[in-house]
C-alpha cells in the first residue's frame, strides 16, 4: 500500500465476498488474496461478472477464469508446453487411485483438487499404502481431482516460483514442499536459469498485454528440463519483500494502466 501512495495511487482494500459496496464504484480492481474463493466458485464467478462491470480489473475475466481451474495443465500440455504429467478425475469417478497410477507406471503420487489454493486437500500418497485409494475416493466424491506424479527433484534443487510482473519475469523464489496443513517457506529471490525461463516463456505464451502479473511454478522432470506444476494467475503472492525491483514494476504497471 505505502508504494501505491507514494505513486499517488489510493489504495482501498475490499473483500470480493462482503463488501459490496465497493463493486459498483467504478475503481480498478488489482486481485490479491482472495484464497477462499475455491469454497465459494460460482459466487466468485459471479463476482467477476460484477468487478468488470464497472471497472477494469486485473487480472481481466478471461484469464482468471481460464486459470480457476487447473485442468489448463492439459491445455499446456496439449500445445507442447512441459508440465508435470497429469490426470484428471471428474468428479465420482470410480477407479481406484493404485488402478489410476499404476497404468501410468507412479507409485508415489500427488493428488489434489481440480481447484484449490495454498495447498488445501493436497496429499502425497504412494499407492501400495492401504490407505491412499480411499483419500482419493473421499476427494472425487465431491469434486473434480488432479493425479500426478511426486517431482524428486523439489526436495533437492525445489519449486521454484517464477514471478512475471507487466511483461517480464522478474525473479524466483525457492518454495519447499507443501501439502495439506503444511506452512510455506521460500527463499530470498534468485535468478532465473535460461531453461527455466524457457518454460516459463512458453506457459504464458498468448496472453500478451492482458495480464498485469502471474506466476509459473515449476520443478525439474526426469529428464531435468523444467516442467509446469501451476500457473497462478488469479490471486498467486508474488514475493515482493524478496524483490524491491519487481515491486517498482507492479507499481508502475498499475500506474501506467490507471
Amino acid at each position: 500500500h505505502g508504494r501505491l501512495e507514494g505513486a499517488a495511487i489510493r489504495p482501498w482494500p475490499a473483500r470480493w465476498n462482503t463488501d459490496a459496496a465497493a463493486w459498483s464504484a467504478p475503481v480498478p480492481t488489482l486481485v490479491r488474496s482472495t484464497w477462499d474463493y475455491i469454497h465459494a466458485l460460482d459466487d466468485f464467478d459471479a463476482w467477476i461478472d460484477r468487478a468488470a462491470a464497472v471497472a477494469p480489473l486485473w487480472n481481466p475475466p478471461s484469464v482468471l477464469r481460464w486459470s480457476l481451474r487447473k485442468r489448463y495443465l492439459l491445455e499446456l500440455e496439449a500445445r507442447g508446453v512441459p508440465v508435470t504429467p497429469t490426470v484428471l478425475l471428474p468428479r465420482g469417478d470410480a477407479r481406484p487411485l493404485s488402478a489410476v497410477a499404476a497404468a501410468r507406471g507412479w507409485h508415489d503420487v500427488v493428488v489434489k483438487p481440480e481447484v484449490g489454493a495454498a495447498s488445501f486437500e493436497t496429499h502425497r500418497l504412494r499407492i501400495d499404502d492401504p490407505t491412499a485409494d480411499a483419500v482419493c475416493a473421499r476427494l472425487v466424491a465431491t469434486r473434480d481431482v488432479l493425479v500426478q506424479p511426486y517431482l524428486p527433484s523439489v526436495e533437492d534443487h525445489g519449486e521454484r516460483a517464477l514471478v512475471w510482473i507487466d511483461g517480464a519475469f522478474t525473479h524466483a523464489v525457492r518454495k519447499t514442499p507443501r501439502f495439506a496443513g503444511g506452512v510455506e517457506q521460500v527463499s530470498d529471490a534468485l535468478p532465473i536459469s535460461a531453461a527455466e525461463l524457457a518454460t516459463g516463456t512458453a506457459a504464458l505464451a498468448g496472453f500478451g498485454d492482458e495480464m498485469l502479473y502471474a506466476r509459473v511454478d515449476v520443478a525439474p522432470g526426469p529428464d531435468g528440463v523444467p516442467v509446469v506444476m501451476e500457473l497462478e494467475l488469479v490471486e498467486p503472492s508474488l514475493f515482493l519483500l524478496q524483490s524491491p525491483a519487481a515491486l517498482e514494476r507492479l507499481v508502475a504497471g498499475v500506474a501506467r494502466r490507471l
